[in-house]
């Protein structure tokens, strides 16, 4: 079970021994656990501190109060204690013995005096070693290390026995294959394929928890063929594998699963600032409306009509039954509504073609474009840009220029007007007064069409604002036509 040699190799942080001295002084053994030790033999930094030991939770309790600046027992049930302890923020849980109902998630919770029976019960064997504080004594009764040479995903117990006890762990095991780019052991693949149903026992939160992380690794497209090809997908996110549509026989269109994995991977290209989840999930699920909607003309052309709205739809119903916040919900169907748009562009930045023909999008209508992306045009600029997955370099360049330069037209067109918060010539205030209206809905319906007439001509002089609210107003019955008289 120990192994010196091997602990030395390890960096142990000074304040993980400092923790440890307080519990040796109380008599009782303290363990880094988990993920902390896994990162320390790849060498990865980490910003957890997980700990076990023999005390139990009320012993911890009072052992963390006497030296943590802040102290939570919200996992206490669980036997975890954290706190804040010279400024890193730690949680020690009592060893662990548990049993699971395998109905529920939910253990019963029973601690244990062995710190091999508790690494037993955790999920995985690169999760399942510790180094004692602040002794040093390698813990890997599993063979942790091993598998981490192997780069292998494994469980300490049978992985039928593991999964049963907790389904989370099928989730688990395709969102460490993506994180660390490691492959998972033939047989707990193939007892994910066996038991993926058995995920429905998980909450949707617990789930959209796991499904977000894996979203976010370093190489989501590993775990997402791992959640497809184990039938995991299916159980929560049954439109990704609906993606794999049978390829015509005359190759009409591309392979739309392996099409969204690649603009996955450009929009993550695209990132500026680390993974962007909403940028993600638009570029993964911007075609799921493809497998509904698709249709074969009488000349045997395939088509997707209004993919981009069916897509939107489906999208918000999922993100919804994974209990997302309303405001991801609202962004990412907002950019599978308009991944298309842009494709009615002109064919240059000033909407001429280069015989001088006017061709292109107005004015008014990049105003719109800009509108109604709301706040997620950056996104939608990348979301566009990532969705050519074309070969033919030529087509891929066109399309590129083309982006570009209406990307230019909108910074032209911004330079002259802000186009973030296009509001009308008019306000309320104004509205009401040259009609003579109280507040009401007539209000409202006027400041739409003066907005409206803002989009498709820019700001007006507030004379002519005036009068083409008043022509308005007397055509939709409002006020008395001036020539009535």
């Amino acid at each position: 079970m120990s192994d010196n040699s091997s602990g030395n190799q390890i960096t142990v942080p000074p304040v993980a021994d400092e923790l440890g001295r307080v519990f040796s002084d109380a008599g009782f053994e303290l363990h880094l656990v988990g993920g902390s030790v896994r990162d320390a033999v790849l060498r990865r930094t980490t910003n957890d501190l997980d700990f076990t030991t023999d005390a139990r939770p009320e012993d911890t309790e009072r052992l963390l109060r006497a030296s943590c600046s802040t102290v939570w027992t919200t996992g206490a049930d669980f036997g975890t204690v954290g706190g804040m302890f010279r400024g890193h923020q730690v949680e020690v849980t009592t060893f662990r013995a548990d049993a699971y109902d395998r109905v529920s998630r939910n253990p019963i919770v029973r601690y244990g005096d062995s710190l091999v029976d508790d690494l037993e019960r955790r999920d995985f064997t690169i999760n399942a070693m510790a180094v004692s504080v602040p002794g040093h004594v390698f813990a890997d009764p599993f063979g942790g290390i091993g598998d981490l040479a192997r780069r292998t995903i494994r469980t300490p117990a049978s992985p039928e026995s593991s999964f049963a006890d907790d389904p989370l762990r099928m989730l688990r095991a395709a969102r460490f294959a993506a994180q660390l780019g490691f492959d998972i052991e033939p047989g707990a693949r193939e007892a994910m394929t066996r038991m993926s149903e058995q995920l429905a026992r998980i909450t949707p939160e617990r789930v959209r928890e796991e499904f977000v992380k894996l979203l976010s690794s370093p190489d989501p497209v590993v775990g997402l063929r791992v959640l497809v090809s184990t039938g995991l997908a299916e159980q929560f996110l049954p439109e990704l594998g609906a993606l794999r549509m049978e390829i015509d026989e005359h190759a009409q269109h591309k392979d739309v699963y392996e099409h969204s994995l690649q603009v996955l991977r450009n929009a993550i290209d695209l990132e500026d600032d680390g993974p962007d989840l909403i940028l993600r999930l638009a570029a993964l699920l911007h075609d799921i409306g493809k497998p509904e909607t698709k249709g074969v003309t009488p000349g045997g052309n395939v088509t997707f009509h209004h993919h981009d709205v069916v897509g939107a739809r489906m999208a918000r119903k999922r993100m919804r039954e994974l209990k997302f916040p309303k405001s991801d919900i609202q962004a990412v169907s907002l950019l599978i509504s308009l991944h298309l748009r842009f494709y009615g562009y002109g064919d240059s930045a000033d909407g001429r073609s280069a015989r001088g023909a006017e061709t292109g999008w107005t004015d008014s209508a990049v105003r719109r474009y800009v509108t109604d992306a709301e706040g997620e045009l950056e996104r939608l600029h990348k979301l566009v840009r990532s969705d050519c997955t074309t070969r033919n370099r030529r087509k891929a360049e066109r399309l590129r220029r083309d982006y570009d330069a209406f990307e230019d037209r909108i910074a032209r067109i911004r330079e002259e007007e802000d186009l973030r918060a296009v509001r009308p010539d008019l306000d309320g205030n104004a509205i009401m007064e040259l009609l003579g209206l109280g507040p009401g809905p007539e209000v409202g319906k006027a400041w739409k069409h003066l907005k409206e007439l803002r989009l498709e001509r820019g700001p007006l002089p507030r004379e002519e604002a005036e009068a083409e609210l008043r022509d308005w107003a007397e055509r939709e019955g409002l006020v008395p036509r001036r020539d009535a008289d």
